[in-house]
């Protein structure tokens, strides 16, 4: 059975970090590892990562700096110490269903799948964003179709952004050189137009809960205008230096 690496990128994270950490350890089967990449948290967040180090069984746990702060960059270098077949990029607000491992390689089972993601249900401690999760889902297909039709319609081209959990073939990862460091947005969206090159994404019909904290600190309106603004610039060449000015970090 294929060995799955999870690879968490972090900064700032510790109102969610343990929660999400509880929901790995209930992994059926476990992950062979997983890797913490802080990228120079300012609060509790390293240590209470290395808390649950202490009490893990089963999995490989390790919490490591990144020599680099951004989330491509942190996320690449979790990848290079990785030793899984198969690798896992999880954001520390999202919580992820038991059978994780198994349903990322049932997916990669197919020899024509390289990469992958899931259905990303937004919610809350008191609400669950359906219209916004609605639009997210139908953006994995829209977007691929309006970039790339003919990649969307013959080589199964799907745009996936991180709060849907990628995975890939780690041999495919390294293939198309990972996530580019210089971008410090849509850095997702990115990796799936190189990585398609290599065999399809797939859109697995499983769900993960992701946070919907930057719709409680925005407002379900603006959300959603910048969400579409910066898919829309981001498509039509923007720099993405330029729309992360849009996109500030919430925490």
């Amino acid at each position: 059975m294929p060995q799955v690496s999870i690879i968490m990128p972090l900064l700032n994270e510790a109102t969610v970090l343990s929660r999400t950490l509880k929901h790995l350890m209930a992994l059926e089967p476990p992950a062979h590892e997983i890797i913490l990449v802080d990228g120079g948290s300012t609060d509790t967040t390293v240590s209470i990562a290395q808390h649950h180090v202490e009490s893990w069984e089963g999995t490989s746990f390790s919490v490591v700096t990144a020599t680099e702060r951004g989330r491509a960059s942190q996320m690449n270098y979790g990848a290079a110490i990785a030793t899984g077949d198969i690798l896992c990029f999880l954001h520390a607000d999202t919580l992820v269903p038991d059978d994780l491992v198994d349903l990322m390689t049932q997916t990669l089972a197919d020899p024509n799948t390289v990469c992958g993601g899931f259905i990303a249900l937004m919610c809350g401690d008191q609400s669950t964003r359906w219209g916004i999760t609605l639009q997210n889902y139908l953006k994995t297909y829209i977007a691929a179709l309006i970039s790339h039709p003919y990649l969307c319609l013959c080589k199964g081209f799907r745009v996936l952004f991180g709060d849907q959990v990628m995975f890939c073939d780690q041999q495919a990862f390294w293939n198309c050189d990972g996530f580019d460091p210089g971008l410090p947005i849509m850095e997702d969206a990115d990796f799936c137009t190189r990585i398609v090159q290599q065999g399809k994404i797939r859109l697995v019909n499983r769900i993960v809960q992701t946070s919907d904290r930057r719709l409680q600190k925005w407002g379900a309106w603006k959300a959603t205008f910048i969400y579409h603004s910066i898919g829309w610039l981001w498509l039509m060449g923007l720099p993405a230096e330029f729309l992360k000015r849009f996109y500030e970090e919430i925490r």
